[in-house]
This record gives structure tokens, sequence and C-alpha cells, in this order.
């Protein structure tokens, strides 16, 4: 980002910080979960890759913290948002929103996103992907919401560690969603104005737990870049055509607890890797919040892409 681009930023950002601080505390004091009818998907793809087993419920929304949310997801889809075509540089990215598998912030940590990317000249394509299954009720969500933060945040006062975490899920659905979302790109990659080689995948808490399951175990998807973003940061084996990767957590962030096995990982494999630490910014802070560190996360990673060369136009061969 320019030097002007950025001062003009911050300007605004001034002028509107007290506004929308203030607008952000409420939602954060009230975490309430509120009914929702769903919401319009112009351009949703569906995926064809099944339904979910035992799933007790249809498809609903909710809104919590002032964002939108889906649950209960059954049929997986992907929705391109396109960039203007005099600004496309041919990269393309599949944006993974998280929810702990239960649901999914799909604006913040997804339409958010895309159409961030897109003003960068990217191809952005928000999956929406297989949801392990929630109670019907609005109340039962939120106790199980509940029973799953407490897995992973400590007591208050630190004196009693949290419960035991619950056996990794099987991500069976949710790797085959997005090899299926692959797959859609590169069949239109000549209508969307893609180039093959340069399709990347980000994440978002469980979203980036998927971008990386993808990274470590797919046979079908060949990576240029990924970004998860606020995922887990344990070690891991990693694959010899490992992409590049971006990452980017905040230090009060539950997830973190002081790892850096993710990045050492990645060091090691002599992969080229970017890490950014921010001092403040808890969990998904999605396009981030002003009066946080992570309100510049993006343009960060905007500026990774470049350097790079995933912003400079480069069509198919």
């Amino acid at each position: 980002m320019t030097t002007p681009t950025m001062f003009r930023k911050m300007t605004l950002t001034a002028v509107l910080a007290s506004v929308l601080a203030l607008a952000a505390s409420a939602f954060a004091q009230d975490g309430t979960i509120y009914p929702l009818e769903a919401q319009p998907e112009p351009g949703a793809i569906p995926l064809g890759t099944g339904d979910v087993k035992d799933q007790p419920a249809p498809e609903s929304w909710f809104r919590q913290w002032g964002e939108p949310m889906v649950r209960n997801v059954s049929t997986a889809t992907l929705t391109p948002f396109l960039p203007d075509p005099a600004k496309a540089n041919g990269t393309a990215v599949i944006v993974a929103p998280g929810g702990g598998f239960r649901w999914l912030s799909i604006n913040n940590e997804g339409w958010k996103i895309a159409k961030a990317l897109n003003e960068q000249g990217v191809a952005a394509f928000v999956l929406k992907y297989r949801l392990q299954p929630t109670p019907p009720t609005l109340e039962g969500l939120k106790q199980s919401m509940d029973r799953m933060f407490a897995t992973v945040t400590p007591a208050a006062g630190g004196d009693t560690p949290p419960p035991p975490r619950p056996p990794a899920w099987d991500l069976s659905n949710q790797l085959a969603d997005a090899e299926a979302a692959y797959a859609l790109i590169l069949k239109n990659a000549d209508k969307w104005h893609v180039n093959p080689s340069r399709i990347g995948m980000m994440g978002f808490s469980a979203g980036a737990g998927l971008t990386m399951h993808c990274t470590l175990h797919s046979e079908k998807m060949k990576l240029a870049f990924i970004a998860p973003i606020y995922g887990g940061m344990a070690a891991v084996e990693v694959p010899k055509d490992a992409p590049p990767l971006f990452t980017a957590i905040a230090a009060n962030d539950f997830l973190f607890k002081g790892q850096f096995g993710l990045i050492k990982s990645w060091f090691d494999a002599g992969k080229p890797v970017e890490f950014h630490l921010y001092q403040d910014g808890g969990h998904g802070f999605g396009m981030g919040y002003p009066g946080h560190p992570t309100y510049w996360w993006f343009e960060v990673f905007t500026h990774w892409l470049d350097v790079n060369g995933f912003l400079a136009a480069k069509p198919a061969k």
C-alpha cells in the first residue's frame, strides 16, 4: 500500500475510530444469539459433494456479535467474487470462514475478505463447507458453543486448566468440499480469468485448520500459497511441495498458547514463511477492528502477495 493510501486510511480511521470502537464494544458486550432469516447468496454454486450424516436440523442462520452466521450446512457451495476485469491479475484465493466446524462466520471471514481481495485484482471464492451438526434450537446452540469454548479457554484466574479437548473430527467432508471447489475453479479458469498455477487458499480459525488440512493431506489440490489466519500453531510434517505460507495471530488468542511450531516446521523445511504475531486482537478479528494492531493485517498480507509476485498480472500459459 502506498504512503498516500495509508495516510488516507489512517485519517479516516482517526475520524471514525470513536464511533466504530463504540459499536465494536457494544457488540463485544452482547454475544446474544439472535434468529436471522437466510441471507441472499447470489451466484452460490452447489458443489455436489453429498450431505451430512445424522443431520438433526436444516440449515439455518443467526446473528451474533453483529455478524450473520450460518450453521447445519449440509450442502456445500462455492460463491465466486470476481474483480473488475481491468484489475484482474490471474491470482485466485479459496476463502474458508471459521466457526469451530459448527457454524460459519461467513461475512466477517468470508464475503468481506473476498471483496477486499477483489480490490487487489484477486478473484476470491468463498467456500461454504459442510459442518458438524448443532442442536435445532438457538438455546441448544448456545449451550453447544459454551461447551466448545470451555475446552479451549482457561478458567478465570488461570488456576484451573480447561477440560480435555474432544478428539479431532474427521474432516473428510470438508476436504472433499475444498477439493471440489478447487476443481471447479480449474474448470472455469478461462471464464473467471484465473491462472491455474496461481490458486491459493486462506482460512480463519477452523477455516485455517481446513486450509492446513488441505495442504498436508490433499492429493488433488496444488495450492500456490496458503494463509491460515489465527489457526492452530502446532508443529506439522511439511510436504516436499509445500507452498509459501503467511500466517497471523494475536498474542492473546486462546489458540496461540505461545506456540511457534508451525512456523519452525516451515522454516526447517526450507519453505517460504512469513509470520505476524500481534500484541492484541483476540480471536476472530476478521478484517480487523480500529484501535487494535490487527487492524492492519490485511494490508500486510496483500503486501506479501505483491512481494511474492501474485499481484502482478500474469495470464495463464
